[in-house]
């Protein structure tokens, strides 16, 4: 009898147990155990049964499982065009004014231009700065062929790239011996030695160099230039440089040093001869002057290309471009005169041209005010700028 009593109150027990554990159940397990359908309780009290959940219980259990898990969306709002012009740097006053669509060729993709490409410009990073294009209206237009675009465009990424200020550096040590470069005729320097240093009566310092070749002159120290190659941290976009020429290596030219390597001209250095010939070369072509004049272009002897370096090197680094293509035809000044040429090569800032008379070729700058569009330009926008100065 006492066994069967046992056994008859063990269910009792459970059946009290699974009423007090019913009783202190929390309002939080109830929700538990209504999202987990109740079915695995061991402290369940009600049976389990196949009913569906009203309505209302889903709903409930909708909304908690959507306020626990949440979705970050990202809206892309295209912004007009008011407001992308208003967030671009200023930049100078250009001669178009529409701006450039996104399929121009200004891609960090890029190395070298396309073929059918007359410009390599090259995206900037936080800092770029483009002007717009448009063709010219017919009235500042005479030629039958519609007008190139002319562009102003930053040059390149970074301000070692674009750097016109003269380094801070000590002048380096000019002495009796030095084996320099010196200036025989205005478009004619030769390597010579300085054999003497002399003292003008109003304080100048003279140096006397005698020539490897033939004879000596008395010079002074910005036209002498050093024989050693120049440091690239010694280099900004207005260096006075002395140019090895490719035909005869004992003679040189002067000019003035205009772009600085970048990947827009395939990491070269472009310098302006004297007698406004553009040269892409390495660095072991060109060597510094000693005692370069604080306004390099006092150094050039009168004469267009004079104005042209000295209205360069104020737009730089948003030098003046127009773009052309292979095979297209346009007037250039050859010998005073305007003459029909076609253009044979563009490499980045400058192309190779043939005129139609005689097939002469030489290669020009794309900024060139011997270029009759880039000529109307630059006659336009000094007209604006004399009208804004008397404003």
């Amino acid at each position: 009898m006492e066994v069967d009593e046992m056994e008859t109150r063990m269910p009792e027990l459970q059946v009290s147990g699974e009423t007090i554990s019913d009783k202190i159940k929390t309002e939080s397990d109830e929700e538990r155990d209504d999202n987990e359908n109740m079915s695995n309780s061991p402290c369940e009290s009600v049976p389990s049964t196949s009913e569906t959940p009203s309505k209302e219980t889903q709903s409930e259990d909708s909304s908690d499982s959507l306020s626990v898990i949440k979705t970050a969306v990202v809206v892309l709002t295209r912004l007009p065009d008011y407001k992308i012009s208003a967030l671009r740097p200023p930049t100078p006053q250009q001669f178009y004014s529409e701006d450039d669509s996104i399929s121009s060729s200004d891609s960090d993709m890029q190395w070298e231009p396309d073929d059918d490409s007359s410009d390599s410009d090259f995206s900037l990073s936080n800092n770029k700065q483009k002007t717009g294009k448009l063709q010219s209206s017919s009235k500042n237009n005479n030629v039958s062929e519609p007008a190139p675009v002319i562009i102003s465009s930053a040059f390149a990424h970074c301000s070692n790239e674009t750097m016109k200020v003269r380094p801070n550096l000590p002048e380096e040590e000019v002495t009796v011996g030095t084996m320099v470069l010196a200036r025989k005729r205005s478009m004619r320097w030769q390597r010579g030695k300085i054999v003497e240093m002399v003292t003008k009566d109003d304080g100048r310092l003279k140096y006397k160099v005698c020539f490897e070749e033939k004879g000596k002159s008395l010079v002074s120290g910005h036209h002498i230039a050093f024989d050693t190659t120049p440091k690239l941290e010694q280099l900004y976009v207005g260096s006075r440089v002395v140019v090895r020429c490719q035909d005869n290596k004992f003679r040189f030219r002067p000019g003035v040093l205009s772009e600085l390597p970048s990947r827009k001209n395939r990491l070269r250095f472009l310098v302006f001869m004297d007698d406004h010939t553009p040269v892409y070369i390495g660095l072991p072509l060109f060597h510094l002057v000693c005692r370069p004049l604080e306004e390099v272009t006092d150094d050039i002897p009168d004469s267009p290309h004079k104005s042209f370096m000295a209205q360069y090197l104020k737009d730089w680094p948003y030098p003046h471009l127009t773009q052309y293509k292979a095979g297209q035809s346009f007037n250039v000044q050859l010998n005073g005169a305007h003459q029909r040429c076609e253009v044979q090569v563009v490499d980045c800032s400058v192309m190779q041209i043939v005129f139609q008379d005689n097939q002469h070729k030489e290669w020009i700058h794309r900024g060139s005010m011997r270029l009759e569009h880039m000529a109307k330009f630059l006659e336009m926008k000094g007209a604006k700028e004399h009208d804004d100065d008397s404003d």
